[in-house]
């Protein structure tokens, strides 16, 4: 650690990890906007199918899920900085083999390269606990929601970057569709770049090394004499597994919703321009809201913010649904509702997890949280091309909606549980 705890108080710390997050979640904000913009598209015109559109984005999220677990274990092991620095570095190097799936037209590479680029995904949803490792109980889901609102800038103006970049890519022999993968693996790895350099202090690792200072301090309170809680570890147990269902139903229904707009809005007729313009909306939706999911997780609780968010879900889809000929300005709004009903479920997930779970264990377990949405994801990605190919976007977009107030009585029993 490059400086020793008493010279850097937590508040400044915790400043210095903000600044260097956000910088970071802009630059994979304009990776991951290529999978969300051009993937389906991209999947449709090299596998020839619109029920496989959606295979494209689940390989991304079960390659999310494996390296969810692999920056875990290495946050865990040796802190948030090489952690996350080598999450962006594998989502690079899915990029690129995108780049190369399409240039030799290898439907097989393809699939390949958006399992690896999933990980950058995965990464920049992990950040998100790397801002609440300093921060004080009170303040956890704003802390969160600020290194979420930091993904807004990038996410937005990559999908409008498609036009341009597939320009670029056209000019360099490239497919026009993966052009926006040279943008992603770019930013993906100027992302990993400036966390391996000025991710100082590692967050998690001062975060423990001033838990225990405060231990040692307070020794005589603490319940087990190796210095750890285990009673109240077990007490919490309920908290992790109920911030998981939140986060899983919302990610299934914000993904399979999300995944299949692209070519619902191409099959009546719009150009890659406004199908990307309705997804930086969206992405937009997703992180610029944070600060206030935070504010009113912190204000109004976890569990009450959870509830909120199916009914924003189901309202996205009824929008979407009942949009006239695929109306570029109703699935705007519709796809900004679902923007702010999977922000609603993850500030409040992440915060209730958080909560539930000690420094000493805190990275694993988040990692292995967060693959509850990578399946979520796959299972909402893959399943959504089906759906559409079988019944329709509109039974897509209602379905998704429906089965998201499942979360509803969840949260009223863990009311009473917690």
């Amino acid at each position: 650690m490059p400086a020793r705890n008493e010279d850097l108080p937590r508040s400044r710390a915790q400043r210095r990890v903000l600044i260097v997050l956000i910088a970071a979640q802009i630059l994979s904000g304009a990776g991951l906007a290529a999978g969300v913009t051009v993937g389906a598209l991209l999947a449709q015109d090299m596998l020839g199918s619109t029920s496989l559109a959606g295979l494209l984005s689940a390989l991304s999220t079960t390659g999310s899920a494996l390296a969810a677990i692999a920056v875990g274990r290495i946050s865990q092991t040796r802190g948030r900085r090489p952690g996350l620095a080598a999450g962006y570095l594998a989502g690079a190097i899915g990029s690129a083999g995108v780049i190369a799936a399409a240039v030799a037209g290898s439907s097989v590479l393809l699939l390949v390269a958006m399992f690896v680029y999933g990980a950058g995904t995965a990464t920049n949803l992990l950040a998100r606990y790397a801002g609440a490792d300093l921060a004080a109980p009170a303040y956890r889901a704003r802390a969160v929601s600020t290194v979420l609102v930091a993904t807004t800038l990038g996410g937005v103006v990559g999908p409008n970057l498609a036009a341009p970049a597939g320009d670029l890519a056209q000019a360099l022999g490239i497919p026009r569709l993966a052009g926006l993968f040279l943008l992603s693996g770019a930013a993906y790895s100027t992302a990993a770049l400036v966390l391996a350099m000025w991710l100082r202090p590692d967050p998690l690792l001062l975060a423990r090394a001033l838990e225990a200072e405060g231990a040692a301090t307070a020794s005589a309170r603490l319940d087990d004499a190796d210095g750890r809680a285990r009673p109240a570890v077990g007490r919490r147990r309920p908290g992790v597994l109920v911030g998981a269902l939140v986060m899983a139903v919302t990610q299934l229904v914000m993904v399979a919703i999300m995944t299949m707009t692209p070519v619902h809005m191409r099959d009546h007729g719009h150009g890659a321009a406004a199908s990307g313009l309705v997804i930086a909306i969206h992405i937009g939706a997703m992180y610029l809201p944070a600060p206030l999911s935070g504010w009113l997780v912190d204000r109004y609780g976890r569990l009450t913010v959870a509830a909120a968010s199916p009914l924003v879900l189901l309202a996205a889809g009824i929008v979407a649904a009942n949009a006239p000929g695929g109306s570029v300005a109703v699935l705007a709004v519709a796809l900004a509702l679902l923007g702010v009903g999977w922000s609603l479920g993850l500030v409040s997930s992440t915060a209730i997890i958080t909560d539930a779970v000690p420094l000493a264990t805190r990275a694993r377990t988040q990692g292995l949280v967060d693959v509850s949405i990578a399946i979520a994801g796959a299972v909402g990605g893959m399943a959504s091309g089906l759906v559409v190919a079988a019944a329709g976007y509109p039974f897509l977009a209602v379905g998704g909606g429906i089965l998201a107030l499942a979360i509803v009585p969840t949260v009223i029993v863990a009311g009473t549980a917690l």
